[in-house]
């Protein structure tokens, strides 16, 4: 795996050169984590990466978590496109914030259903990424309805799950951080991230209205 981070490092300066703005904390998680929901027995669901609000060193931070096996076994392409797509939940979770609304999230009970929640959380990509045709792309290719890359999951399956190799299974409902309210009142945020994302939120609600006046 260590022979293949450089394609992390490279996804993380192209995110940072077209926004303007710091990719967040990240770390690679050495396991598998799969999602698992009440309501459709015998199915799950690989979570390749999460973004996870914590409280470390007693400030609030969010960080990226991305797994051994995407690292070791996804196309340069369909990292660059996953770590886009944390980025902005990163954007998300730090609007949401800002506006002391971090609690408010829906949790879906279902794997179908949270495909499709995923996606109508975040800033628009056309938003954030204005300045690089390729993220945008490959995101509306492999997130148009919920992340599918088939090679990817078979090859997880394959060379991961069946060799017995570690793996954390985790409930939809329990997929979820609680924070002190204290600590998201206190969240020092740097006045210049303020201001790009709530112009991407202004910007955001003008795309939309244009939409609907076509």
């Amino acid at each position: 795996m260590n022979d293949r981070i450089h394609f992390v490092t490279r996804g993380v300066s192209r995110i940072e050169k077209a926004t303007g703005i710091n990719f967040p904390l990240y770390y690679v998680e050495p396991k598998l984590i799969v999602s698992t929901s009440s309501v459709e027995s015998g199915q799950f669901g690989i979570l390749f990466a999460r973004t996870i609000p914590v409280v470390l060193n007693d400030q609030l931070r969010i960080i990226v978590q991305l797994t051994a096996p995407l690292i070791s076994y996804a196309l340069m392409g369909t990292i660059q496109a996953i770590l886009a797509h944390e980025f902005l939940h990163y954007l998300h979770l730090m609007k949401k914030i800002i506006r002391m609304d971090i609690i408010s999230d829906e949790i879906s009970p279902s794997l179908f259903e949270e495909s499709y929640m995923d996606h109508s959380h975040m800033i628009p990509e056309k938003v954030v990424f204005k300045k690089d045709a390729y993220i945008i792309r490959q995101l509306l290719t492999k997130f148009s309805t919920g992340f599918r890359d088939s090679r990817l999951e078979e090859k997880v399956i394959r060379e991961w799950m069946h060799k017995g190799l570690p793996v954390t299974k985790i409930q939809l409902n329990s997929n979820v951080t609680k924070l002190p309210i204290e600590k998201i009142a206190s969240a020092n945020i740097d006045p210049g991230l303020k201001e790009k994302i709530l112009g991407y939120e202004t910007h955001g609600l003008s795309t939309d209205r244009l939409r609907l006046n076509v």
